[in-house]
C-alpha cells in the first residue's frame, strides 16, 4: 500500500514534506528498502532469523 499524504487547506509545502517524512519513518519503509537492496542467500536469511530468535530468548 503506497504512502499517501494529502495537503490540507493552508498547509505549506514544507509542512507537507515534513508530514510525509514522518509517515515514512513510522511505517519503516526505509528499513524495508535497505533489506531488499541486495540479494541474500536463503541460508543467510535462515541464519539471521535463528540468530534473532536466540537473542530474543536471552
Amino acid at each position: 500500500m503506497p504512502t499517501v499524504v494529502r495537503k490540507a487547506p493552508g498547509q505549506s509545502d514544507d509542512q507537507l514534506i515534513a508530514q510525509f517524512r514522518k509517515k515514512v519513518l513510522n511505517e519503516d519503509i526505509l528499513i524495508e528498502i535497505a533489506k531488499k537492496e541486495f540479494y541474500q542467500k536463503p541460508s543467510r536469511v535462515r541464519y539471521e532469523r535463528e540468530r534473532a530468535l536466540k537473542k530474543k530468548r536471552r
